[in-house]
């Protein structure tokens, strides 16, 4: 319980994804804000899958990255494509 709230607080962790199975997990972290970016465009930052993703990649991810990310979205120099491709 916290002091604070008197509510107790629950920790945990993201899932297991069987796509990234080493214990270096920059790349999932990588993909986990590569594919927040895409939901985003697709979605709100409120659906299901965008929280999921933004979950994860919080999780996992150093501040220091995810802020550099953010820039490189913003600048539009983000190395990785963030829009669907043209059919």
């Amino acid at each position: 319980m916290t002091k604070e709230t008197g509510q107790k607080q629950i920790l945990g962790t993201v899932p297991n994804d069987a796509r990234f199975p080493n214990t270096n997990q920059s790349r999932y972290c990588f993909i986990m804000f590569a594919d927040y970016q895409k939901c985003l465009k697709i979605h709100n930052e409120d659906h299901p899958d965008c929280k999921y993703f933004k979950n994860v990649f919080k999780t996992i991810c150093p501040n220091f990255w995810i802020e550099k990310w953010e820039g490189q979205v913003e600048d539009g120099t983000f190395p990785y494509p963030l829009s669907r491709p043209a059919k």
